[in-house]
């Protein structure tokens, strides 16, 4: 699958080849699906909490004694049916909510959508990034020369690059992220997927290494 290649004042230099097993895959949704439901359950924290009986001020004392009141009998006001009681079967920070889901397949839906983005014309590969200085003034220029800007980006980098992270992290609509470390979510969260030449070599290594087919979508 070959792509224009583009330098940063978005002039088209050439062309890169890319591999088929990762950028020119059939799209299955179903599993895309899976994968990012699968990411967002694993990043989520519960934070709701109700108290029990157990963790309630007060209740040191029997409310009053157990015979002889014509009241019914009650050993704690620390109860559930007393008001600023325990609360019976409310949610707990406990609960786990995370899900499983198999590496390969995970790893096959982090190619669909990589090829979604080649499909769509929506991934653009840039030769370099050279700034004289770390501005964001001039970041946004290199994305504009080359997106319908201003549009959301995500920016794949080989390694990290301090200029880079400085320059782009002012930047609302863009992201930085590393061509080792992807991730569904990202990668369908922007618009555009700008990717470094560089970064192509250091994700066949890292993402194609003992890669099994899922399904025969390879």
């Amino acid at each position: 699958m070959k792509v224009n290649l583009y330098n940063q004042s978005g002039e088209e230099i050439g062309t890169v080849e890319l591999p088929d097993k990762i950028f020119n895959l059939k799209i299955n949704p179903d599993l895309i699906h899976q994968a990012v439901i699968t990411q967002k359950a694993n990043q989520r924290k519960p934070l709701a909490h109700a108290k029990g009986r157990g963790e309630v001020r007060g209740g040191g004392k029997k409310p009053w004694r157990q015979k002889g009141t014509g009241r019914a009998r009650h050993g704690s006001i620390r109860s559930p049916i007393w008001k600023g009681g325990g609360v019976t079967h409310g949610p707990r920070k406990e609960k786990d909510y995370s899900k499983k889901m198999n590496k390969s397949a995970r790893r096959q839906a982090l190619f669909m959508a990589l090829s979604s983005k080649a499909r769509d014309g929506e991934l653009r590969i840039l030769d370099n990034i050279s700034l004289a200085e770390p501005k964001t003034r001039l970041m946004k220029k290199i994305l504009e020369n080359i997106l319908p800007f201003p549009k959301s980006v995500l920016v794949i980098q080989p390694d990290s690059n301090q200029s880079l992270i400085r320059s782009i992290r002012n930047l609302p609509l863009a992201k930085l992220g590393r061509a080792d470390s992807l991730n569904i979510e990202d990668v369908l969260g922007k618009k555009y997927l700008v990717l470094l030449r560089e970064s192509i070599p250091v994700i066949e290594k890292t993402y194609l290494k003992n890669i099994l087919t899922f399904n025969g979508y390879i």
